[in-house]
């Protein structure tokens, strides 16, 4: 039989070889870096809709940065005057002036 969690249960762990607190609560869990008072915290119903992982996710990728979109392969129609005309438009706003 489980015990039902009515208070915050707080451990210690080690985690990279820093030692951080882990509350457990009623709300969620909060991971904070030991003598700090702001740190991560979950909620349990981020947890249970998956709401958890996507940011999870979402922040991967933003550190990551995009991928590499490889090399520049010109186009048959780019020559050198046309790279001009359009390099002159984003200077300038447009070409209607």
């Amino acid at each position: 039989m489980t015990t039902k969690l009515n208070a915050p249960l707080k451990r210690e762990l080690t985690i990279g070889g820093k030692p951080y607190t882990l509350t457990t609560s009623p709300e969620g869990l909060n991971l904070v870096p030991k003598g700090r008072r702001k740190g991560y915290r979950l909620s349990w119903d981020a947890l249970v809709s998956g709401d958890a992982a996507l940011a999870t996710a979402l922040a991967a990728s933003v550190q990551n940065g995009p991928l590499d979109p490889g090399p520049r392969i010109p186009r048959a129609s780019d020559s050198a005057g046309e790279r001009g005309a359009r390099t002159a438009r984003r200077r300038h706003g447009s070409a209607s002036h």
